[in-house]
């Protein structure tokens, strides 16, 4: 079995980029990179992908204010249910502390 003193192509299983490699010294001559993949098929998909990332993110901030609006209210609930809540637990109890559960 001779082995051949011409240069060979190793394709990559990641990128699929090809490595033309002289097997004599073991280094790489030449990289050819693999051909890039279109992300859009034409301009009209790119440009609704864009309408639709734009109304994502004006829902989402639509979103985002309405709770910020509504936050001193819900903020106000939940006082009202924590006070509610130390009011109804028994006052003899004594917090646990760290040494007491040795």
């Amino acid at each position: 079995m001779g082995l051949s003193d011409e240069p060979f192509d190793v394709t990559c299983p990641d990128c699929h980029g090809v490595l033309k490699i002289d097997p004599i010294t073991r280094a790489v001559i030449s990289h050819a990179s693999a051909p890039r993949k279109k992300t859009f098929e034409d301009f009209g998909a790119a440009a609704l992908a864009l309408k639709e990332q734009d109304a994502r993110r004006d829902s989402l901030f639509a979103q985002s204010v309405q709770a910020e609006k509504n936050k001193d209210d819900l903020m106000a609930k939940k006082f009202a249910e924590a006070v509610k809540k130390a009011k109804e637990s028994p006052l003899n109890e004594k917090p646990l502390r760290d040494f007491d559960l040795d």
